[in-house]
């Protein structure tokens, strides 16, 4: 689990992010970054119906995606708002698999090194 302080839960967060943020893709996984100003990174996931309508497959992805930035975090850049996005189509059934399609996207962002 992420600490309080590094994660994205206010809409107005979110909104922003969403406005302002620089968008890259990956599979079947989307990247949402902006600067926040502050010295820490906030990390937000959002798993939508179209994926699945069983909310412990949506769940279950969430704390996967979760565990791979908590793994990453040693290396990612302070200061950003990050929200990953799980398209409909994701089929991953290994963890390893899911991290290596992040870790390429937040390579193309460049917030990791």
């Amino acid at each position: 689990m992420l600490p309080k302080a590094n994660r994205l839960k206010k809409k107005k967060d979110f909104e922003q992010v969403f406005k302002r943020g620089k968008g890259y893709k990956e599979d079947f996984l989307y990247l949402k970054i902006n600067k926040n100003g502050l010295k820490i990174s906030r990390f937000g996931f959002v798993v939508g119906k179209k994926y699945s309508n069983k909310a412990t497959l949506r769940n279950k992805i969430k704390r996967r995606l979760r565990e791979t930035v908590k793994i990453l975090f040693p290396n990612i850049k302070k200061g950003v708002d990050v929200i990953l996005i799980v398209l409909p189509g994701l089929n991953i059934n290994d963890f390893w698999q899911l991290e290596e399609i992040v870790k390429k996207l937040f390579k193309k962002a460049k917030i990791i090194s």
